[in-house]
């Protein structure tokens, strides 16, 4: 069976398939690749154009096809590939050489827009998007420097994907560069379609409950950690960049702050530390002083918590979960909702249903407040991964606290203390703090 007849067979139930004719100077050439990656007329048009200068008479089939493109073997398996990609093969039948060739694409990626998911006060407004050479593009003209490194792997032994590795060699600590580099090698067959199979790639443990790299969509912040010595991670059709190791530094600070004078700087960063206590203590104070140590409180605030709780028929403790629960779902709501309705049926339905549990006697007032509080608080980390791992802790914190009151609090505490202590990111202690870098303006 010829090439022609193997290629139609194999792409039997793709519709986008074509396969034609075209005359490039004296020789008749076939034309193969996929309809939906490639622009079929403007191609022809740039091949012809660019054959049209070239010696007619003495220029061999390969040599015509070698400048048009990389020359492959006329074999189904070298050839698939590349029509996959996007790239256009041209098959000269009668000395059987082929070539894959650079096309005329379609335009099938959005153009760069603003972050969806992280605002920025006064730095750049563009965004990562899912054309991973556009995000690299982008990234090189926040870093201009000589230093930054690029290396590209394929991961995927089915549907194989490009995985970048980006970092800035006279800043990235050789150790961890040489780890992930490993890591990567040892693991380029598997498939890499989402975070939890990059994760299995790099030796992430899969259940831990902090982050093992941040993610970001402005390439600012990704250049910021390539300043600091981290390693950043792109993979093709993936609009976010992964940043690797995570520290709990990340989790308040960020390259916008720098356009704040300085005392300024450090007051939002302190105001964002203040953010992730209240949301992971407060809720398990309220549970443990309301339910088990009541004599905590001075006299007229204890009697002004039993007063907003006379006609709650449940302990602190459900009453608490069952509110949380509610919180966790509108959340869950505003992420999926389309955002041209999703924010007003939220808050209307905060609203609602927070004003109809108080009526019905099922919360108390005050715990409206702490609640709606500690949401807004949680939310004053930088990114989303990490005010997660804060509405995780709290639980723990709610639970013994509901058990052994303020000295379950304190243990409490202790026990995720010791746990962020145990934790590493790529071999690096979670707890430590960046290393200054004496090249560097300031780490922060």
């Amino acid at each position: 069976m010829e090439l022609k007849e193997r290629l139609a067979a194999y792409f039997d139930g793709n519709a986008d398939y074509f396969n034609v004719d075209i005359r490039l100077l004296q020789y008749q050439v076939q034309m193969i690749g996929l309809d939906s990656l490639v622009d079929l007329p403007q191609s022809i048009a740039s091949l012809q154009t660019q054959t049209s200068n070239l010696d007619h008479a003495s220029l061999q089939p390969a040599a015509l096809l070698n400048i048009l493109g990389k020359l492959v073997e006329p074999k189904l398996e070298a050839i698939v590939p590349d029509i996959m990609k996007g790239n256009l093969i041209l098959f000269e039948p009668k000395s059987g050489t082929c070539s894959s060739v650079l096309p005329i694409p379609k335009n099938v990626t959005r153009s760069v827009t603003s972050p969806e998911t992280e605002n920025t006060l006064y730095g750049a407004s563009s965004a990562f998007q899912e054309d991973v050479d556009t995000n690299i593009g982008i990234l090189r003209k926040q870093c201009s420097g000589a230093s930054m490194q690029v290396e590209t792997y394929k991961v995927g032994k089915h549907h194989p994907r490009s995985l970048f590795l980006i970092y800035q060699e006279d800043r990235v600590d050789s150790r961890l560069l040489r780890s992930v580099q490993a890591k990567i090698k040892e693991g380029q067959d598997q498939e890499v379609h989402h975070i939890q199979q990059l994760g299995n790639m790099l030796g992430m443990n899969p259940w831990s409950f902090l982050p093992s790299f941040n993610m970001t969509e402005l390439p600012q912040n990704a250049a910021h950690s390539l300043q600091q010595g981290k390693i950043v991670c792109m993979i093709d059709r993936y609009p976010f960049a992964i940043i690797l190791p995570s520290h709990i530094m990340d989790m308040f600070r960020l390259k916008d702050d720098y356009n704040y004078a300085l005392p300024f700087m450090y007051l939002i960063r302190l105001l964002r530390i203040i953010g992730a206590l209240i949301a992971t203590i407060i809720p398990g104070l309220y549970v443990a002083l309301v339910s088990v140590n009541p004599e905590v409180l001075r006299l007229q605030l204890a009697l002004s918590i039993a007063n907003s709780r006379q006609d709650v028929p449940y302990p602190a403790f459900v009453e608490t979960l069952l509110l949380l629960i509610v919180l966790e779902l509108i959340l869950e709501a505003s992420v999926r909702l389309p955002k041209s309705v999703g924010p007003t049926i939220t808050m209307v339905g905060g609203i609602i249903l927070g004003q109809a549990a108080v009526s019905a006697k099922l919360v108390s007032n005050l715990l409206i407040i702490v609640l709606a509080g500690t949401t807004i608080a949680s939310s004053t980390v930088v990114g989303f991964q990490n005010s997660v791992t804060l509405r995780v802790f709290k639980y723990v914190l709610i639970i013994l606290s509901a058990i052994y009151g303020m000295l379950g609090l304190l243990a409490g505490i202790v026990v995720v203390c010791a746990y962020l202590g145990h934790q590493t990111s790529m071999g690096v202690p979670y707890l430590s703090l960046p290393a200054f870098n004496k090249k560097d303006e300031r780490n922060g």
